[in-house]
């Protein structure tokens, strides 16, 4: 069964996600809902052709396809997690999920917000937890706000670093 609605008329062998392999819950640790993988994926390998409807403006549940045009996908890509080091690559011309390392049964299918996204629909702090993490996660083209620079200085000296570093760090 897939997990989009029947009214999308699609073929499950065209490769959109089904439940079977995909499981599109809420997280209880404060990251939202999250999209987490039924089955183990290899790097490289296609993991969804995903769709939705073309809108005009940027939403909560929306990716970036041009400047002024959004695929909005409330039930899969809408609830993909964000990570600075992410294992999946969303393709936004072809409308494809690729794996970019392995995904072991269980694990959130995440993704870096500012591949896609000009400007996010709001700034929000990170929480992956990775080496690299930002902290702070803006879409490619915009500047951290106030609260962002708040919460990466808290977090760098935290860390023992100096907060200098703002200034220096690459959000895209």
């Amino acid at each position: 069964m897939l997990i989009y609605p029947d009214e999308y008329r699609l073929n499950p062998n065209d490769g959109y996600p089904q439940n079977k392999d995909f499981l599109v819950t809420r997280q209880e640790d404060g990251k939202g809902a999250g999209v987490y993988a039924k089955k183990s994926l290899k790097r490289g390998e296609f993991v969804a052709r995903i769709t939705g409807n073309i809108v005009p403006n940027i939403a909560q549940h929306t990716l970036q396809m041009t400047p002024t045009t959004h695929l909005h996908d409330p039930y899969f890509t809408g609830y993909l997690l964000h990570s600075c080091a992410p294992n999946i690559f969303l393709d936004m011309t072809e409308f494809e999920i690729w794996a970019l390392r392995d995904i072991e049964v269980g694990q959130a299918l995440t993704m870096d917000y500012a591949s896609t996204e000009d400007v996010l629909f709001k700034q929000f702090p990170c929480l992956c937890g990775t080496p690299n993490c930002r902290f702070w996660i803006t879409g490619r083209k915009e500047m951290v706000n106030a609260e962002g620079l708040r919460v990466i200085s808290e977090q760098l000296e935290a860390l023992g670093r100096d907060s200098s570093e703002i200034v220096t760090m690459d959000c895209a």
